[in-house]
């Protein structure tokens, strides 16, 4: 359960019957989470299976992948 029973929306969701943003609001019942929209009145059972995989950026890459080798430089006088 990831929502309270009480009502809330959700900021910047938008409604996928009639396409209008912020009128979504989320809520749980005896352990289920809905998503309803105030505008259409569509209803929906939430289903998060899994959390989703964070993107392998060069922040968040790992050290070992050969990006921190170590090479010497040579500096050469003109």
């Amino acid at each position: 359960m990831a929502f309270s029973t009480q009502k809330r929306f959700i900021a910047g969701v938008t409604c996928p019957k009639c396409g209008l943003l912020d009128k979504v609001q989320a809520f749980s019942e005896q352990g289920v989470d809905y998503r309803e929209c105030v505008s259409c009145g569509f209803l929906d059972q939430m289903r998060v299976l899994s959390a989703p995989r964070e993107l392998e950026t060069r922040v968040s890459a790992s050290p070992d992948n050969g990006a921190s080798q170590i090479s010497t430089v040579k500096l050469i006088d003109p």
